[in-house]
């Protein structure tokens, strides 16, 4: 008679072992140290990952309140502090302290289970994050809403700045007559106009300025005769030291239209000037002048639309250059940066972590912050800008080559050293053939790379139309801003089709 042996039943893969405590005590743990009772219940993973989760939000939570309430001491008193001046402190608070119960009770469930999934304390842990973001990040969707009408008229401007880019000449004629101020003992004499054009009268001839928060001017009767009939006039000063200036009335400039005869008469108040001591002492002389716009000129490119033209073919030309000299560089170091044609020998594998660290550290630094370092050894201007997009672009067009090259077929370069090729023929001959096709699409790539990225390099001074940019954007000029948004926007686009175009030929 045999005897049966029983064999142990096989216990699935992902089996655990009972918890080392009780579920009341993991509780109590996680309660003490977030993690640490997930970490008991043999959910090591689990309890580290919540126990740094956990650590980072109170350090968070404690920079935030310290900073909103920088000036006070005190737990209670920041806290009080933070609440009243962010409310929004008090809802963290609370969403923290939830956090802090539920881990407690992960703890709890998996003891006594087993297991689960961690979905929903992960998923709370998220929610701290992104509503400890909310409050770094200072966003305010009420403003965000009830101010997006402030912004209505600038981006008005900006979208449809055409206006801008058209400017139309034009003719101005002058009236003019002259003031004595103060009025002298004899009786001051401005002389016969000039009748064969426009000209002016004023009654009286002389007079006083306002004086600043004082008695107002002496009320001047001013008649203007020969203008163009039917439009509009300025009426302009000049003090005795030559500076212009525009009359202006209850806050509002003095112009008004000329009648069918070419006149007009309007009485203003002789206005207040702030003379320096050296433009001497006694009775002066002042001028009164009436502008009026003659005649309008055809439409011409206005300075703003020719800058911007001769801008972006400065910003083409910038990426385009940058691209050559980024091919030029990239080419030779992209074979050093490739672990199959480097691994033959500890030299050559040297050779290749090298060249990956050197690459690695230039790509890891911004093209913006390039452009920075190199205004500041060549200057102002797109010789900046081609440095610093050509430094990044040989880069990343080395890293994009040497990943080609790993990537092809071994066969063809095993078949070249199997007839005593050396490294070079190995490159010409069974690399290179391989390789064009994807070095023509990334150079593509990178092209349309550095046209995007030569519009942002001005605004530090890297040349081409985005410093035309900055400097309109800085002085609120949201038209010509809008001139040069345009331009980027459409030089983006047909550079990107004509990208399109080559990749679909060569690729």
């Amino acid at each position: 008679m045999t005897e049966k042996i029983k064999h142990p039943r096989p216990q699935p893969a992902d089996a655990r072992k009972p918890s080392l405590v009780p579920p009341i005590v993991s509780a109590i743990a996680s309660l003490l140290v977030p993690g640490l009772g997930q970490a008991l219940a043999r959910f090591y993973r689990r309890g580290l990952v919540i126990f740094g989760s956990f650590l980072s939000i109170i350090g968070l939570l404690i920079w935030r309140f310290k900073l909103v309430a920088k000036y006070d001491t005190g737990i209670v008193d920041i806290f009080k502090k933070a609440i009243h001046l962010q409310p929004f402190m008090l809802f963290l608070t609370i969403l923290v302290a939830l956090t802090y119960i539920w881990i407690a009770v992960d703890a709890f469930r998996v003891a006594r289970r087993g297991g689960g999934q961690p979905v929903g304390i992960f998923f709370l842990i998220l929610v701290v994050f992104f509503s400890i973001g909310w409050q770094i990040g200072e966003i305010d969707l009420v403003a965000l809403v009830t101010q997006a009408d402030d912004a209505g008229p600038a981006l008005g401007r900006v979208l449809w700045p055409w206006k801008r880019a058209v400017t139309y000449p034009e003719e101005i004629i002058t009236g003019i007559t002259t003031i004595q101020a103060p009025c002298a003992d004899e009786a001051y004499d401005p002389g016969e106009p000039n009748t064969d054009g426009p000209y002016l009268r004023s009654d009286p001839v002389c007079g006083n300025p306002s004086e600043q928060g004082g008695e107002s001017g002496t009320n001047i009767h001013l008649t203007g005769f020969n203008f163009v009939p039917n439009t509009i006039v300025e009426i302009w000063w000049k003090d005795p030291i030559g500076n212009e200036f525009r009359q202006r009335q209850e806050g509002e400039y003095v112009s008004l239209p000329t009648d069918a005869n070419g006149e007009f008469a309007v009485d203003i108040i002789f206005p207040y000037r702030l003379l320096p001591p050296s433009a001497g002492e006694g009775p002066k002389i002042w001028t009164v002048q009436g502008r009026q716009v003659a005649s309008v000129g055809k439409p011409e490119a206005s300075s703003e639309l020719k800058l911007a033209v001769e801008k972006i073919i400065e910003t083409i030309f910038i990426g385009m250059m940058a691209t050559l000299f980024g091919i030029v560089l990239a080419l030779p170091v992209s074979f050093l940066a490739a672990r199959n044609l480097m691994s033959a020998s500890p030299i050559t594998m040297f050779v290749y972590y090298l060249t990956r660290t050197v690459l690695n550290i230039i790509r890891s630094i911004e093209p913006l912050i390039w452009a920075i370092i190199a205004v500041i050894v060549v200057g102002l201007g797109p010789f900046a800008g081609i440095l610093a997009l050509t430094l990044h672009s040989v880069a990343a067009l080395a890293k994009l080559y040497s990943e080609a090259i790993e990537s092809i077929d071994p066969g063809p370069i095993e078949a070249i050293h199997a007839t005593g090729a050396n490294w070079i023929q190995t490159v010409v001959y069974a690399v290179i053939p391989q390789v064009v096709p994807p070095f023509v699409s990334f150079t593509i790539y990178r092209w349309d790379i550095n046209i995007r990225m030569s519009t942002i390099i001005g605004f530090v001074g890297g040349g081409g139309i985005g410093f035309l940019l900055a400097q309109w954007i800085r002085l609120l000029d949201y038209s010509a801003a809008g001139i040069a948004v345009w331009f980027i926007a459409v030089t983006v686009a047909i550079l990107d089709y004509i990208s399109a175009e080559i990749r679909a030929r060569f690729v």
